[in-house]
């Protein structure tokens, strides 16, 4: 699936301020430096249904009831610093999403492997009847 790239996603984004908990000293206290994006993935024209679907499930911890998507960034002292570093988020976030997961092959366990898991077995049980009382 190809991931859609977020420079043509740009107009479908919502920015809106806050006042940020970030660094900053009395600046945090005046200056609204915390960048929100919003972004409606159910509603959004540039991608298809699949993928839609695809960030539905996997980002359904970061998207509300209503599909949208909501990403923060308060970590530097400047707006439009907190405003690339969401985007990079953004971006991080749908490469993730669309990178498929590798199927795990299943194998089956080496003869030394089955060995030194049958060489621990003996030991434990050995610890284990040491430990026993003797009944004489």
């Amino acid at each position: 699936m190809e991931i859609p790239q977020s420079h043509n996603l740009v107009a479908e984004f919502v920015f809106t301020t806050a006042r940020s908990s970030g660094p900053g000293g009395q600046n945090v206290n005046k200056v609204n430096s915390k960048v929100l994006l919003k972004f409606d993935v159910t509603n959004s024209l540039l991608l298809t249904d699949e993928q839609k679907q695809v960030l539905l499930k996997k980002l359904a911890s970061k998207i509300t009831r209503d599909g949208i998507l909501t990403l923060a960034a308060q970590d530097k002292r400047s707006q439009l610093e907190n405003k690339e570093a969401v985007i990079q988020k953004f971006n991080q976030l749908l490469t993730k999403a669309f990178t498929p997961t590798k199927a795990r092959k299943a194998t089956k366990p080496t003869k030394a492997s089955k060995q030194a898991r049958m060489k621990t077995k003996k030991q434990h049980s050995e610890k284990k009847k040491w430990r026993q009382r003797r009944n004489d």
